[in-house]
């Protein structure tokens, strides 16, 4: 998400158990990955990835749920979606909620200690889920999942492990995600960092108030919903007191956004198939449901409806004008569909 628009909306729609590995769930865990090699060569030091668990793991193992977190987006954040008669419904699978690369809460520039700030590597969402990967093999000593499935960000994450490890999983939901980001989106996420790295409190990512804050709202309220939507939402006194406001709010760290940025940015599943996304869709083994939102101008859905024809995978496109946020706006819609999904055989 361009701020965290998406976790306060779905807030709308959507038994701490001692799990068999004897850990709390719900709780902020941590894996330790020491140094850990990224696809270009460089290494992140010290590497930790947050996590945290729902439910309970059957005694066949054959109910995990992996689920990553959309840009800025946190597994807190997460907990909103996780339940009874929500996205994904926890009293029936053992649901993984994964921090991404750069979240703040697993290895990010704003905590790296070794490698703070901008001398921490650029990453892709690849390297992400190759992290995630490792969590759930190495220390939740699982080698196979029911499903993954992610919003937005966490959607592109989804895509990337179709392809990543196609044996991995039954089934992919990738909802308002992509499997490579359209010309406007990438336009989009350019704009935001040029916006960071030009505002006059930037100093080279070694700020000591974050930049860009004002700016940052007003791309999130442009473009997360649509015009009708936000006029209709938003009187004339509100929007100036929220920009207002923008001013003293802290936010997301800049330096955070920047490397999540860039690595939606890489982000490319045909790039092992020769730059082909047949090859990419002949490699996928797992059942694919792919959710869209017709009016979104954050995530276009164009490359996403493009590759379900490639799959001949189910899909459902939401036509409200919330944009980026309809999953929140039709949550009821889609978390059936989900739910149905994950039932069928």
């Amino acid at each position: 998400m361009i701020r965290n628009y998406l976790h306060r909306a779905l807030q709308i729609c959507f038994s701490i158990q001692l799990l068999s590995i004897g850990v709390v769930a719900q709780e902020q865990q941590f894996a330790s990955l020491g140094d850990f090699k990224l696809r270009s060569g460089e290494v992140i030091r010290d590497c930790r990835i947050g996590y945290r668990t729902f439910g309970t793991l059957n005694e066949q193992r054959s109910n995990a749920i992996v689920f990553p977190t959309w840009a800025s987006g946190t597994t807190e954040q997460l907990k909103s979606n996780i339940g009874p008669s929500r996205l994904v419904n926890s009293e029936k699978h053992f649901v993984i909620a994964i921090d991404a690369l750069g979240n703040g809460v697993s290895s990010s520039p704003s905590n790296s200690k070794l490698q703070p700030r901008m001398s921490f590597p650029t990453f892709t969402l690849r390297d992400a889920v190759e992290t995630q990967h490792v969590l759930l093999t190495k220390v939740l000593h699982l080698d196979h999942v029911k499903a993954v499935i992610g919003v937005s960000m966490g959607g592109m994450q989804t895509f990337q492990w179709m392809v990543s490890y196609p044996d991995f999983m039954d089934k992919a939901i990738p909802i308002v995600g992509s499997p490579r980001l359209a010309t406007y989106d990438l336009l989009l996420w350019q704009a935001q960092i040029d916006a960071i790295v030009h505002d006059r409190d930037w100093n080279n990512g070694n700020y000591t108030t974050n930049p860009a804050r004002v700016v940052e709202y007003e791309f999130g309220e442009l473009l997360l919903t649509t015009p009708d939507s936000y006029n209709k939402r938003v009187t004339r006194q509100q929007l100036f007191d929220q920009l207002e406001k923008a001013k003293r709010d802290p936010g997301f760290d800049a330096n955070d956004k920047i490397r999540q940025a860039q690595a939606m940015m890489a982000l490319d599943i045909s790039q092992e198939f020769g730059g082909s996304m047949a090859g990419a869709a002949g490699a996928i083994k797992a059942k694919v449901f792919i959710v869209i939102a017709k009016f979104d101008r954050v995530v276009t859905p164009g490359p996403a409806l493009e590759f379900a024809r490639l799959l001949q995978a189910k899909t459902l496109e939401l036509d409200s004008d919330c944009g980026h946020l309809a999953p929140s706006c039709e949550y009821q819609k889609v978390n059936a569909a989900v739910a149905e999904f994950l039932q069928d055989n």
